[in-house]
């Protein structure tokens, strides 16, 4: 089918006059994988060769114009909390933030060393093979972001410089969500919590629409699940299963809020595009932030 939206690879950012030329990790989306694989004929599938229909909608199926509409009055009326949790999110590559919840997990279930590297190595390989499906999507329906559709548009934060649809973000929350309740169950109800607020983010930046974040989420829940099934297969010696998941609720995950990251870095938040004016040549979100109210033109 003809691609009919319009196109992030033709269209200049809102405030800049040429279409992007600098692409992030373009490639990416023939990268290596670790729980599937990518065949010569950009084919994806399982282990065991099962071709995988991945669960998103096809973009020519979507209003974008309605979508940008649902962008543009969100940024009208951004409450305090939507804009800390844009910028706590957009702080970074988001493993940023959920490194350190897992981090929290392991801690609080005092999770034996060899069981903690596998549960590290497990939620990072996942979230490998989800960037690197997203990345293969994104660059393959090439959907212009808002701030292209719309050529005045302000954004809470810069833009990234690859195509819109799915989220990143959002496909990284939904598969790291799913690999976690695998290990951690009794904690699955704020994991899905966090993974929700986490994509609804990208939309109070302005830099997604909705339906980038909800089909993001959909599909990367799907690779969690894939992934899931695939560690379910493997056994340590007598034939048992290596896995023990810790069913009781610890109530390990508390933040965020407060939205304070981590580890502190000042990213800037410096772009050629355009920027709600309260919002220009200031860092990312690495200190608790005054809270300006910010309005679109």
């Amino acid at each position: 089918m003809k691609n009919t939206n319009q196109q992030w690879s033709t269209l200049p950012y809102a405030g800049e006059q040429k279409p992007p030329s600098n692409p992030e990790e373009p490639g990416a989306g023939s990268w290596a994988t670790h729980f599937i694989q990518l065949q010569d004929d950009y084919l994806f599938t399982k282990k065991n060769g099962d071709p995988i229909h991945f669960q998103i909608k096809d973009p020519q199926l979507i209003d974008f114009t309605k979508e940008l509409g649902i962008v543009e009055n969100t940024l009208n009326q951004l409450t305090d909390t939507q804009i800390d949790q844009a910028k706590f999110w957009g702080t970074g590559p988001p493993t940023k933030q959920i490194i350190p919840i897992l981090d929290k997990l392991i801690d609080t279930y005092q999770v034996p060393a060899p069981r903690a590297a596998r549960i590290l190595a497990a939620v990072l390989a996942a979230i490998n093979d989800t960037f690197v499906v997203t990345w293969f999507l994104k660059f393959k329906y090439d959907v212009a972001r808002p701030n292209q559709v719309n050529p005045s548009f302000e954004t809470l934060l810069c833009t990234p410089r690859h195509p819109s649809y799915p989220s990143g973000h959002a496909t990284i929350a939904g598969c790291t969500e799913v690999v976690l309740s695998y290990f951690f169950p009794g904690e699955a109800k704020r994991l899905k919590e966090i993974s929700k607020e986490c994509a609804d983010s990208r939309l109070y930046a302005g830099v997604h629409y909705p339906i980038d974040n909800i089909e993001g989420l959909r599909l990367g829940r799907q690779m969690g699940r894939i992934v899931v099934a695939e560690l379910k297969k493997e056994y340590e010696t007598k034939n048992k299963t290596i896995d023990k998941p810790y069913t009781r609720n610890l109530k390990a995950i508390t933040a965020p809020p407060p939205y304070e990251q981590v580890i502190p870095y000042p990213y800037k938040n410096n772009c050629d595009s355009l920027l709600l004016e309260n919002n220009k040549e200031q860092p990312s979100h690495a200190q608790p932030l005054s809270k300006p109210r910010l309005y679109i033109k």
